[in-house]
């Protein structure tokens, strides 16, 4: 597989060095160093897929042009468009048999795995309630990005994780969401967000550019138990407690597992993508249930709707 990096700023840096001997060409328009400064120039012959990190409004031309080249695709999330756009894109890669894969590394947290494996089995009962927060201290970084400190800010940055994790774990959320607090403390765009879902599952989502010590959470309470996740291994320890609950009450016994390691879900989600070019499989249909959700949610401008 010879692979094309597309942007190389932070997250096209991470994904050079993922794919290591596999890159073939790097394309960017201002970064030294670089083989093109345009995808178009890059000799379709060379090249079998590309990983696309470029900003958030540059992605859907870029995809058009590889999916209709045949190219298979890794792009940074959040991949956001109206259903038509995304429709045209699944129709693409589905056309010229083209894996188009939108990277959500979390899937591949080691402790994100155990709970999916947890929940599956039946053994937290049915699920009142999971909360999610997932915070980093990138507010001045953002608001000093010639690009980044727009639109919807964390909601869609760090947003679009929390939606994608709760897609993978508990399957489409089918209520609408609603918004309860959205703060711009520090940037133009918003840089803290609290919104959720009700029904008979409820979900609790919280987002900030605004925690200084990176952190993540998650707590998910069920009928019989509960499990709960501090921290990802980027920024570990991480933690996974699995409780089970004590009727009629009572201190519940608990499994406590925990992980201190370096980072591993960059080289898994490359494997997996590359595995997904063998069979010309996409994630798109997810991306397609987070931006409705986003759009149904109706936040602020720059979320794109039909």
């Amino acid at each position: 597989m010879r692979v094309t990096i597309i942007g190389l700023g932070v997250q096209g840096r991470k994904r050079r060095a993922v794919a290591g001997d596999l890159v073939v060409a790097v394309v960017d328009p201002v970064a030294e160093g670089v083989d093109f400064q345009k995808i178009e120039d890059v000799p379709l012959s060379a090249y079998d897929a590309a990983c696309v990190c470029v900003p958030d409004l540059e992605k859907l031309p870029v995809l058009r042009y590889l999916l209709a080249h045949g190219k298979h695709v890794m792009v940074e999330k959040p991949m956001l468009g109206t259903s038509a756009e995304i429709q045209d894109l699944i129709d693409l890669s589905r056309a010229n048999h083209a894996s188009c894969y939108t990277a959500y590394n979390h899937r591949f947290e080691p402790h994100i795995a155990k709970l999916k494996q947890i929940l599956d089995s039946g053994d937290l009962g049915k699920i009142y309630l999971a909360k999610f927060f997932y915070g980093n201290g990138t507010a001045r970084d953002v608001r000093n990005s010639p690009w980044r400190d727009q639109g919807s800010g964390v909601i869609v940055d760090l947003g679009s994780h929390m939606l994608d994790m709760a897609h993978f774990l508990f399957g489409p959320h089918e209520t609408p969401g609603e918004l309860w607090s959205v703060d711009r403390f520090e940037n133009k765009a918003p840089d803290h967000v609290l919104f959720g879902y009700r029904g008979s599952m409820v979900l609790e989502m919280e987002a900030t550019l605004l925690s200084w010590r990176n952190t993540f959470g998650l707590d998910v309470y069920g009928e019989l138990g509960s499990a709960h996740i501090d921290c990802l291994c980027k920024w570990g320890p991480s933690t996974l407690t699995v409780r089970t609950r004590v009727l009629p009450s009572g201190r519940p016994s608990e499994t406590v597992e925990v992980l201190e390691q370096p980072d591993p879900t960059w080289k898994l989600e490359f494997d997996h993508f590359l595995q997904l070019c063998s069979t010309g499989g996409t994630n798109l249909p997810n991306d397609l249930w987070i931006s409705n959700a986003f759009a149904n949610l109706k936040l602020v401008s720059g979320i794109p709707t039909d």
